[in-house]
């Protein structure tokens, strides 16, 4: 059996779950893209090829093994885009969500049939209205923010993934936590105006450190809640550009070790000045569809 319990973003990461990059199919058209990153790559002829993407998971894996940490991967699913494994469930405590992910994703969910079965709890499955995607959902010890879009546009939105009904009914069930929802900013097609997942927008590293791009936050007052709460000093503010390259959406394997790319130099200048082992990683290939290395991966357990 496998033993999971989530409390928060950076304990030691004992076990995860690492999206795999093979049998993707025929590279994506228009019609096929919903976020705008990819899309934007789609038509500039610059989406990414498959070798690319499985090299660069491949260094990533080796990554992970190489901090001892316990590694499963989904079963194969031909013809289908299997990288971003976060997405398609979370862990609060020890309890494990499966995610209404959005209806172009939905066969990636057999890939980690398998791995459910053996988990030493059961599977949580909200009602279909309820939507939510484990981007969305950072566990910060006695709290959960949650990113979210509360406009009446929500149906029109396909980059919009939680909604707020989701959230209502976490905050019913996990009574031990304060749910935070945090507003995003949504476009289909523009990608300077969309923030797909709060992951791509926000982290926490330890449990007084953060790293926060306020330009993916639809309202100010949540970006200034969150640095008073970790504390300007401790928090990496990114600047606009660093926002547009995602790049909050490190690993940490531990409190000592992120994972993160090796152009965010600010980032990890910072984080080396914190003393955290920075395991550096090109992970542009897969960075064109809208992720990295938080997308990529779905975590069990951490000690």
């Amino acid at each position: 059996m496998i033993n999971i319990n989530i409390e928060n973003e950076y304990s030691c990461l004992k076990t995860v779950i690492l999206g795999i990059a093979s049998d993707l199919g025929d590279p994506p058209t228009v019609s096929d893209a919903y976020d705008p990153r990819s899309l934007y790559h789609i038509k500039n002829n610059s989406y990414p090829i498959e070798d690319d993407l499985l090299r660069e998971v491949d260094i990533f894996y080796n990554k992970l093994i190489k901090h001892n940490v316990e590694v499963i991967r989904p079963n194969n699913i031909n013809n289908c885009n299997q990288i971003f494994a976060r997405d398609l469930g979370f862990v609060i405590s020890n309890l494990f969500f499966l995610s209404n992910i959005v209806p172009n994703r939905h066969d990636e969910l057999k890939g980690i049939e398998g791995t459910l079965k053996n988990l030493d709890v059961g599977v949580i499955k909200l009602p279909e209205f309820m939507h939510i995607e484990g981007g969305d959902v950072i566990v910060h010890n006695d709290k959960v923010f949650i990113g979210t879009y509360s406009d009446d546009d929500y149906s029109k939105l396909i980059t919009a993934r939680t909604n707020n009904s989701s959230i209502d009914y976490l905050k019913k069930m996990i009574t031990s936590k304060e749910i935070i929802p945090i507003d995003l900013k949504k476009s289909n097609t523009d990608i300077y105006k969309n923030t797909l997942h709060l992951d791509c927008c926000f982290q926490t590293i330890s449990d007084n450190k953060a790293i926060i791009c306020p330009d993916g936050f639809k309202n100010q007052k949540d970006v200034e809640y969150l640095i008073n709460y970790f504390g300007e000093s401790n928090v990496f503010i990114a600047n606009s550009d660093e926002t547009f390259e995602l790049t909050s959406n490190v690993l940490v394997i531990s409190p000592d070790v992120i994972v993160s790319n090796i152009k965010f130099n600010r980032l990890n200048s910072w984080l080396e000045n914190n003393g955290v082992l920075v395991e550096k990683v090109d992970y542009s290939n897969v960075s064109k569809m809208s992720g990295l290395f938080r997308c990529s991966t779905l975590p069990l357990n951490r000690e």
